[in-house]
C-alpha cells in the first residue's frame, strides 16, 4: 500500500521517568486545533524544530480534512514507555476516516517524532469455518529472534500443492495487510486456499520488528526482498508443497518489488502483480498527493498546496547526490532508505527474470494508475508469457465500489472481489 501518513521523527532524548504525556499531546493537538503552529513548533525538540518548523506544520495539519473529510476531536490518550522514551498515542476522528497521532516524547518533554497514520482495526481474523476444505497454521520467516511470525493457508489432501507467497505494499503491515476495516492479504489467502493453492502470508519487518531500523542504515531490500526471499526457500521445503511450483504475489510496492524478489530467490516459478507501480515512487508519491488534493472539492487549497511545495522539496533533496543518507526526508524516512527504491526499475527487473506473470489492475485506483498500468502493457503486451486483467470497479485494494475513487472507501468494510481471486486461481493452476 502506498503511505497514507506522515511521519514527522527525530532522535528521543534519554530519560530517567515518564513525563506527562498525555498532557503533552493533549496541549500540541490543542495548538494545531486552534493553528498556532508557532506554539506547537516550541514544543518540539531541537531536531524535530529544525526538520519540520511552522510552516511545514501548518502545512501538513491543514492538508489532512483534505483526504480524511472534517475533523471531528480527539479520542482518549494511551501513554507507555519503551525504552528510553515516552510514547503517546492519540486517536484522532475524522467524518471520512478514524486516524491516530503518536509522539515520542523525551525527558525534557519536548516532542522527538511526531507520527499520523490511519487507526488500526483490531488484527484478530475471524476463524476458519470448521468445514472449510483448508486449515491454517503458524509458519515462520527466518530463524531465531530475528524470525517473522507468519499463517500458511494449507489445502486439506494430500498436495503436493501450488503455493503463493504474498508480499506487502508500502508501510508497516500485518499479514492481513490490515488497512482501516480490510484485510486483503487474509481475503487473498482463504479464497486461494479454498481453490487447493498454499498461501503464505507473514508480518512485515516493520510491523514485527522495528527495532531492526533503529540505526537508520536501510534500504527496501532489508524491509521487503530480503524477507520475501526466506519466504520462498521456506515454503518450497515445507511438506506437501511443490516446490517447483511457488509464486509470488505482490501488492503495491511489493508488487513492484516481485520481480527483483525472483531474481534474487532464484526459485520462483512466476509473478502475480496486483496494483504494482511501474514508475519510481518518489514521482508517485508526488503525483497522489496532487491528485487527493482535488479528490474533495475539485480544487487545491493553499494548505495542500504548501504541503505538496514541502514534499517536492523533500524529494529533489533526497534525490540530490550531495544530501547525507541519513537525513530524513519524505515521509520521516532516511534518504539512504529511498535511494535504494529510487534505483529498483520493476519493468526492466520483470524482463530480466522473464518469469510467467499475471498482471491485474483496478480502474478505479487513485494510488497506481494508467500511467503504471500502461507501462507495463508497453512493455510486456507482445510476451505470451503475461496475461493482463483490468478490473473496471476495483480499487487499491482489490475491493469494488462506484464512481470515482476515494481514500474514505478505505475505511468501508469490503472484500477482495472474488474474480479477481478466482483469476488468480486459474492463472497458477494453468502455470
Amino acid at each position: 500500500m502506498l503511505g497514507l501518513g506522515l511521519l514527522l521523527s527525530g532522535r528521543a532524548a534519554a530519560q530517567a521517568a515518564p513525563v506527562d504525556g498525555a498532557g503533552i499531546a493533549t496541549r500540541l493537538l490543542d495548538h494545531l486545533d486552534a493553528g498556532r503552529y508557532a506554539d506547537a513548533e516550541a514544543m518540539f525538540g531541537p531536531e524535530m524544530a529544525k526538520a519540520v518548523p511552522a510552516d511545514k506544520l501548518k502545512a501538513v495539519w491543514e492538508s489532512l480534512p483534505a483526504q480524511a473529510g472534517e475533523a471531528q476531536g480527539h479520542g482518549d490518550v494511551a501513554t507507555m514507555m519503551q525504552g528510553d522514551a515516552t510514547l503517546v498515542k492519540l486517536p484522532l476522528h475524522y467524518a471520512k476516516a478514524e486516524l491516530v497521532a503518536k509522539l515520542a516524547i523525551g525527558a525534557d518533554g519536548k516532542i522527538a517524532g511526531f507520527l499520523i497514520q490511519p487507526a488500526e482495526a483490531p488484527a484478530v481474523a475471524a476463524p476458519v469455518a470448521a468445514d472449510a476444505n483448508f486449515s491454517e497454521r503458524e509458519f515462520s520467516v527466518g530463524a531465531g529472534e530475528r524470525a517473522l511470525p507468519g499463517t500458511l493457508a494449507m489445502p486439506k489432501g494430500d498436495g503436493p500443492f501450488p503455493a503463493v507467497v504474498l508480499v506487502h505494499g508500502s508501510g508497516a503491515h500485518d499479514r492481513d495487510e490490515t488497512i482501516g476495516p480490510n484485510k486483503p492479504f487474509l481475503d487473498i489467502a482463504r479464497g486461494l486456499a479454498a481453490q487447493g493453492i498454499a498461501v503464505l502470508r507473514y508480518e512485515k519487518r516493520s510491523k514485527a520488528r522495528p527495532q531492526d531500523f533503529a540505526g537508520g542504515n536501510f534500504g527496501v531490500d532489508d524491509e521487503t526482498t530480503n524477507d520475501a526471499v526466506l519466504a520462498v526457500d521456506a515454503l518450497r521445503k515445507a511438506e506437501g508443497i511443490d516446490p517447483k511450483r511457488v509464486f509470488v504475489l505482490g501488492h503495491s510496492q511489493g508488487g513492484m518489488m516481485a520481480p527483483r524478489i525472483a531474481a534474487v530467490s532464484g526459485h520462483v516459478a512466476g509473478l502475480v502483480l496486483m496494483a504494482a507501480p511501474a514508475r519510481p515512487l518518489l514521482d508517485i508519491v508526488i503525483e497522489q498527493n496532487r491528485r487527493m488534493a482535488v479528490l474533495d472539492d475539485g480544487k487545491t487549497s493553499d494548505a495542500e498546496r504548501d504541503a505538496i511545495a514541502v514534499l517536492t522539496e523533500q524529494v529533489r533533496q533526497t534525490r540530490d547526490p550531495l544530501t547525507d543518507p541519513a537525513t530524513k526526508t519524505v515521509l520521516g524516512q532516511p534518504v539512504g532508505y529511498w535511494r535504494s527504491i529510487d534505483a529498483v526499475d520493476a519493468v526492466a527487473d520483470a524482463q530480466s527474470v522473464a518469469l510467467p506473470m499475471l498482471v491485474l489492475q483496478g480502474a478505479r485506483d487513485i494510488q497506481v494508475v494508467d500511467a503504471d498500468w500502461g507501462r507495463w502493457r508497453g512493455a510486456f503486451h507482445a510476451d505470451k508469457r503475461v496475461e493482463f486483467k483490468l478490473y473496471e470497479k476495483l480499487n487499491h485494494l482489490g475491493i469494488a465500489g462506484e464512481g470515482d475513487g476515494n481514500l474514505a472507501e478505505y475505511n468501508v468494510p469490503g472484500h477482495v472481489d472474488a474474480t479477481l481471486v478466482d483469476d488468480v486461481a486459474n492463472w497458477i493452476k494453468a502455470h
